[in-house]
C-alpha cells in the first residue's frame, strides 16, 4: 500500500472511531442510575436497560476494530518514516491491544449482569459483583493507564518522525498527562457516579476521554487530507 493510501486508510479508521463513539455516547446516559452498592436496584436497572447495554456492547465492538486497525496503521506510518522508531509504533499497538482486551472483559461483565436480569429477577449479588468488576475498566484507572501509554507513544513518535504536525504530538502528550491525573480516582470513595472525582465519577471520565478523542479527530482529518509526511515537507523547505 502506498504512503498516501496508508495515511488515508489510517485516518478513516480514526474518524470511524469518532463516529461510533458519537453513536454510543448517548446510550451511556441511560444508566444504570442505581448506586453500585445497591444490588437489588442494580438488577432492576439492568432489566430496564438490557437492550441499551447490548447495543452499547455491539457498537463498542466496532470501536475496538477501528482502534486496532488505526494503531497498526500508525505503526506502519512510523516505520516508513523512520525505521529506528518502529519500536515506538509497536509499543502503541501493544497499548491499544491491551486496552481493547481489558475493555472486552468489562463488556463481558456488564453484558453478564444484563443477561442475568433478563427474566426480570436478576440476582442482586451478581449485579453488584459484576458492576464493581467493570468500574475500574469502563472510564476507570485501568483504561486510563493504557490510554496514557498509547497517547504518550503516539506523541513521542510524532515529534521524533514528523509523521504529523508537531503540535499534534504535544496534544497527545497533554492527553496522556490528563489520563494519568485521573488514575488516582480509584482511591477516592465511595463510588458515586454523580460526584466529580472518584472511581465511577463523571469528572474523571470527561478529563481522560475527551482530549484523546480530540486527538483522534484532528489526526484523522490530517491523515486523510495530507499527501506526504510532514517530515519530508519540512526537509524540502530547508533544502530550498
Amino acid at each position: 500500500m502506498t504512503n498516501v493510501r496508508m495515511r488515508r486508510f489510517t485516518g478513516i479508521c480514526a474518524l470511524a472511531t469518532i463516529l461510533l463513539w458519537l453513536a454510543i455516547f448517548p446510550l451511556y446516559t441511560f444508566g444504570p442510575l442505581a448506586s453500585p452498592y445497591d444490588g437489588a436496584a442494580l438488577a432492576g436497572e439492568f432489566f430496564r436497560i438490557h437492550n441499551v447495554v447490548f447495543t452499547r456492547i455491539l457498537l463498542g465492538m466496532g470501536i475496538y476494530v477501528t482502534l486496532l486497525v488505526f494503531a497498526v496503521g500508525l505503526r506502519e506510518l512510523i516505520r516508513r518514516a523512520d525505521a529506528e522508531y518502529e519500536w515506538v509504533g509497536t509499543l502503541a499497538v501493544a497499548a491499544m491491544a491491551i486496552w481493547v482486551g481489558v475493555t472486552l472483559v468489562a463488556n463481558g461483565l456488564e453484558g453478564g449482569a444484563a443477561l442475568d436480569a433478563l427474566m426480570g429477577s436478576g440476582d442482586p449479588s451478581v449485579a453488584r459483583a459484576l458492576t464493581m468488576g467493570y468500574l475500574l475498566i469502563y472510564n476507570g484507572s485501568i483504561a486510563f493507564i493504557m490510554t496514557a501509554l498509547f497517547m504518550a507513544a503516539a506523541g513521542y513518535a510524532t515529534l521524533a518522525t514528523g509523521i504529523l504536525p508537531r503540535w499534534t504530538g504535544w496534544l497527545a502528550y497533554a492527553a496522556s498527562v490528563l489520563c494519568l491525573v485521573c488514575i488516582p480516582a480509584m482511591y477516592v470513595g465511595p463510588v458515586d457516579p454523580t460526584r466529580f472525582y472518584n472511581a465511577g465519577g463523571w469528572g474523571a471520565a470527561i478529563i481522560a476521554n475527551f482530549p484523546p478523542l480530540l486527538w483522534f479527530l484532528v489526526v484523522g482529518i490530517l491523515l486523510i487530507r495530507t499527501r506526504q509526511t510532514f517530515a519530508s515537507t519540512e526537509g524540502a523547505a530547508r533544502a530550498a
